[in-house]
């Protein structure tokens, strides 16, 4: 893998420009079908794909073409999706342009990458020093917490919400990515 310099937020912004161009191109091949996804499946989806990296992780090998990046990027798309989601709220078939979608997708992006460099400047880029299977245990451990959320319809008492955790999991899997891409 080729090191590039630890510029965060170029890299940040390469990953979700590549996340972004995925994005694109699977509106154009299904439209925005996943409009229909419930907040449970929209999380079972998450799910799948972060037990996928544990397993991967855990048995050294795959015996499907996706690889471990690709899982990461499949994160952070469904984790902005939920979040499109969660503004839009759930519909009974397609009743958004690939406009619209690509507008609320840059918007999120967006929110995320300034999460991102706030919680950065705080905490340092300790991110660099994490093992990447830290990130898949934090992001199923976000999972937990968003299915723990829908199952108390929301009603938390001290915790932050669904936004908030699926923030976190979008963050974690740039940065699995920038790790896998970029090196150490």
């Amino acid at each position: 893998m080729v090191k590039e310099n630890n510029n965060t937020e170029e890299q940040f912004k390469s990953v979700m420009q590549e996340c972004r161009s995925l994005f694109e191109k699977k509106l154009h091949d299904y439209n925005a079908s996943w409009r229909m996804l419930r907040p449970s499946s929209l999380t079972d989806q998450l799910l799948i794909k972060a037990r996928r990296i544990r397993s991967i992780e855990v048995k050294g090998k795959a015996l499907v073409e996706d690889d471990i990046r690709s899982e990461f990027v499949a994160l952070i798309n469904y984790g902005i999706v939920g979040l499109i989601q969660l503004e839009k709220g759930f519909a009974d078939s397609v009743d958004i342009s690939n406009e619209e979608a690509m507008t609320l997708y840059d918007k999120y992006a967006e929110v995320a990458l300034q999460l991102m460099l706030r919680k950065n400047h705080d905490y340092n880029e300790a991110w660099r020093m994490m093992r990447v299977s830290s990130y898949t245990d934090f992001i199923l451990t976000k999972i937990e917490r968003v299915k723990e959320i829908e199952n108390l319809n929301g009603g938390t008492l001290v915790s932050e919400g669904i936004d908030a955790n699926y923030m976190d999991i979008i963050n974690y899997s740039v940065f699995g990515v920038i790790k896998l891409t970029f090196g150490e």
